[in-house]
């Protein structure tokens, strides 16, 4: 109901669960699934894996309320694109499903800072950012570290006086080589490896 209506989403289909995604996505292909981690019998951080794994993904952003749920970091290690709050408003959330389709990561300003306070003291994290980090060119280096602080396409462009196609082709190669899957998970490892 909260999407049905909202300019530029077209509300596919729906599932009940985790273990009914895949029969949804088989069913109505979708370019975004918006994913509560709770449910009765596979939780989202498992569904958001599978889903990612799927040939041409779809995004996935997950509707948490971290205060209380420890997973959402490995939802997004998943590759889900992003969370927001379960409280968040329907404006909020249809603007999210926007932008994650055209590739921005969407990350709750309210929690981002714990998120990543959080992300950096996992065990081992900063040894294994900073030794994937060490395979980047420099270039690609500063283009990862644009996305780690949040920076849209055409910003990282502005900043590194670069074309946005050139960005793209960065960000390419950046996912590649830290086998990454997504843009969320670049500003991780970039969190992780201390550069921001």
């Amino acid at each position: 109901m909260m999407l049905d209506g909202a300019p530029g989403i077209a509300v596919v289909g729906q599932a009940g669960d985790g273990d009914e995604v895949a029969a949804a996505l088989d069913a109505h292909p979708a370019d975004v699934v918006l994913m509560d981690i709770r449910m009765p019998r596979l939780n989202g951080i498992l569904a958001t894996h599978r889903t990612r794994a799927r040939p041409n993904p779809p995004e996935v952003v997950v509707l948490t309320t971290f205060d209380t749920d420890e997973n959402v970091l490995r939802a997004l290690r998943a590759g889900a694109s992003g969370f927001l709050l379960k409280d968040a408003p329907p404006a909020d959330i249809a603007d999210a499903v926007r932008r994650v389709a055209a590739g921005d990561p969407i990350l709750s300003p309210r929690i981002t800072r714990r998120l990543m306070d959080r992300a950096a003291v996992e065990a081992g994290s900063y040894e294994r950012a900073r030794a994937a980090f060490a395979t980047l060119s420099p270039r690609e280096r500063e283009v990862a570290l644009g996305v780690g602080r949040g920076s849209t396409n055409a910003e990282i462009a502005a900043e590194l006086h670069l074309s946005v196609a050139t960005v793209k082709a960065h960000i390419t190669r950046i996912l590649s080589k830290l086998d990454a899957g997504n843009r969320t998970q670049i500003a991780l490892m970039a969190h992780d490896a201390g550069f921001c």
